[in-house]
């Protein structure tokens, strides 16, 4: 059992010593488990969508930042993977790691116009230029990609990843990249027939982790049997901590069908402010409580938080 259990657990007997000598109400008591049951979950998670986007200049669009991170990590999230829509984010891991020792903290590039749209040397500097070898995700568009630069979105350039049905030259030796430096592949905002495209790709040129990005979100939106067809080629189903249980719960349905093997939950948001609250302890024990009111166990909630992730970025699993 690690030092932050033993002091979850004993925390918790103490205040049930507390309540049974009327020291303390049972609601307190019981507000106290929801957030022991949060730190639990907590404890070795792994966020593997962690927007740093900066505001604009008009203040809006703003994401974490370098006391969220601080945060995570003193809740005991094991690791993060920093992800901005416009600018690569390996050296920034790097820079993090010098600034909170023990703490794994890994970047990527999103294959938006910004970062030369499917750019094959960018890829391949960060797999091979920055000490530590902080990089390790490769997303294909997002907001650039062309299901969200046509209407109803309003009309943009966008960067290309197929025609006509085939995937373009740039894209495959960008998958090829992904493949030689064993970077993990993600399909970003792309069309769910773009995405199955690409994770085919990926299949065939030997990439050995990928991730099917807010899979039942945005543009991109998969089907269950798209969804089904992805992690049977191998990619891992992205799930967003913050909607998992919205609309009746229909994607954790989702991942009940799926499998919880083939899914992993990703930006711990409890509050989206303002203000804005990451890895609320009480908001993570009350998301834990309704999934396994569902019939999710904690070993598959684990999966999901912590295995998977870890199993895309080869650290151990704990």
């Amino acid at each position: 059992m690690s030092i932050i259990r033993k002091a979850h657990v004993f925390s918790r007997a103490v205040f049930l010593l507390l309540c049974v000598f009327g020291f303390l109400p049972f609601h307190a008591a019981a507000q106290t488990s929801r957030e022991s049951d949060g730190a639990r979950l907590l404890n070795g998670a792994i966020d593997m969508h962690f927007h740093v986007d900066a505001p604009v200049p008009d203040g809006s669009g703003a994401q974490a930042t370098i006391s969220t991170i601080r945060r995570a990590h003193a809740l005991g999230v094991r690791a993060l993977v920093l992800k901005n829509h416009y600018e690569p984010t390996a050296t920034l891991a790097y820079q993090l790691r010098l600034e909170i020792p023990n703490f794994d903290l890994f970047g990527g590039i999103v294959m938006n116009r910004t970062n030369g749209g499917m750019n094959p040397a960018a890829v391949e500097y960060m797999a091979t230029r920055i000490m530590g070898g902080p990089g390790k995700v490769v997303w294909m568009p997002a907001y650039d990609s062309e299901i969200e630069s046509n209407p109803p979105y309003p009309k943009k350039p966008f960067v290309a990843v197929s025609k006509n049905g085939q995937l373009l030259p740039e894209t495959k030796e960008v998958i090829s990249l992904i493949a030689k430096y064993h970077l993990i592949l993600a399909s970003g905002h792309i069309s769910p027939e773009e995405a199955l495209m690409v994770f085919r790709e990926g299949h065939s040129q030997g990439v050995q982790r990928m991730i099917a990005t807010h899979a039942m979100d945005l543009a991109g939106k998969m089907t269950l049997d798209q969804m089904m067809e992805a992690a049977k080629i191998g990619a891992i189903i992205e799930f967003d901590f913050r909607n998992t249980l919205d609309e009746g719960g229909r994607r954790a349905d989702a991942i009940r069908k799926i499998g919880p093997e083939h899914c992993l939950i990703s930006e711990f948001w409890t509050n989206a402010g303002p203000p804005r609250e990451y890895g609320g302890l009480d908001g993570i024990g009350a998301f834990a409580e309704a999934m396994r009111a569902r019939g999710f166990t904690n070993k598959e909630l684990d999966m999901m938080f912590k295995d998977n992730p870890a199993k895309l970025l080869g650290l151990p699993v704990q």
